[in-house]
């Protein structure tokens, strides 16, 4: 016995996973005893969430005899079915402690007017697993994705008939679960129509550039984070800011940020030129810097927004948290110059044209063309344009 169980350890071992486990704290077993040529029905407890196969042993006993072995103590040496489908399922039938010639047939139902149907008949064609020859012993893996009557089966039934024409007998059924950890938590095809139905709301799945590769995202996130369980028992309100945080985590793990970003830029960009500042300003915080996402280019146009309202001090904060994120932009020098200008800092203001006078803000625009451009935009916004002189004729 101690050779075979190491045997079964080092078999074992070839086969490990991490994907899920046995459920021996849930493990199944029955002694059933059974008049000469009777028959009988056993419901097998509901197998846990996330089942994906089940592992059952029937041993046929003397009145007297004990299995020696039970089925989950055995598994402990073995990780996955895998171990199991290789051969290890004929070692484990070794393990009892068979006597005499007793004998039975078996069949697995999933309903219970098959499995009554059984008793009065004897005939397993309705089985979803069945011996009809005699055994004395038996155990095999069954793979629920594998065997279609057993898909969705919320119960299972084993019915049994002692062949023996005068004694009694003693079955020993043990029934043991494989748990799938991603079939545990609830999503199959089917519950995850629910999370395609929700991401194909977003706003974001009818913007992104990869609509596909965001909702795919969206899944795998929301399904990784909550069990199915656990979505259907949220109240309105927490499901709708769980929905907003995976979305979010979404586009991360997507690496559509970027793209993102761009769509949230051009939307607060149509908002200032529609003269709706403080709705624009509210956007780009609520979207963008209260998730933490902002770059140089938010920050800078976040600081626009604040400078075209005139709220100077929070414009200086953000140019120069654009210019700390990206040195070597100089229109964030140019805005910060502007600050300057409007807040009676002429001399510092006028220290940062001369620095960059002479440069390109772009490819095509001079420094100089954009301050004059930025000058003529403050003066339709209503900004003081007092001082503008003294900036030109540094430029000029």
């Amino acid at each position: 016995m101690k050779k075979l169980l190491l045997l079964l350890l080092i078999s074992a071992s070839s086969f490990a996973q991490k994907d899920g486990y046995w459920d021996k704290e849930r493990a199944f077993t029955k002694e059933i005893k059974l008049s000469s040529g009777n028959r009988t029905l056993i419901k097998i407890d509901e197998l846990p969430e996330g089942t994906s196969e089940f592992v059952f042993r029937i041993s046929l006993i003397e009145e007297n005899g004990k299995i020696t072995n039970s089925l989950a103590s055995i598994l402990k040496a073995i990780p996955d079915p895998t171990g199991i489908s290789q051969g290890t399922a004929g070692a484990i039938t070794l393990t009892n402690a068979v006597s005499g010639d007793d004998t039975c047939i078996y069949g697995i139902f999933t309903s219970e007017k098959a499995g009554t149907q059984f008793l009065k008949d004897g005939k397993i064609d309705k089985a979803c697993y069945g011996v009809k020859e005699p055994i004395s012993k038996d155990s095999k893996v069954i793979s629920i994705k594998n065997t279609s009557c057993l898909n969705n089966a919320p119960h299972i039934w084993f019915a049994f008939e002692n062949k023996n024409w005068v004694l009694s007998t003693k079955i020993v059924l043990e029934v043991v679960a494989w748990v799938d950890y991603k079939m545990s938590r609830g999503w199959n095809a089917e519950t995850k129509k629910e999370l395609v139905a929700i991401g194909e709301r977003l706003d974001w799945y009818k913007k992104s550039p990869k609509s596909d590769a965001f909702l795919a995202q969206f899944i795998e996130s929301f399904s990784a984070k909550y069990k199915y369980s656990e979505f259907k028992q949220m109240l309105p309100v927490e499901k709708t800011r769980a929905i907003e945080l995976i979305k979010e985590d979404a586009i991360k793990q997507a690496k559509q940020t970027n793209s993102y970003l761009k769509e949230i830029r051009n939307d607060v960009r149509l908002l200032m030129m529609n003269n709706r500042d403080k709705e624009a300003i509210e956007k780009y915080q609520q979207l963008v810097f209260d998730k933490a996402i902002a770059t140089d280019l938010d920050y800078s146009q976040m600081g626009a927004l604040y400078l075209k309202t005139k709220q100077y001090t929070k414009a200086e904060t953000y140019f120069n948290k654009a210019i700390a994120l990206n040195k070597s932009e100089i229109r964030y020098q140019l805005n910060l110059a502007h600050v300057y200008l409007f807040t009676n800092r002429i001399s510092e203001s006028k220290k940062i044209h001369e620095q960059y006078k002479n440069q390109n803000i772009s490819e095509y625009v001079s420094w100089i063309e954009a301050t004059k451009s930025d000058f003529e935009s403050f003066e339709k916004a209503g900004l003081p344009i007092q001082d503008f002189k003294k900036i030109l004729r540094i430029l000029d």
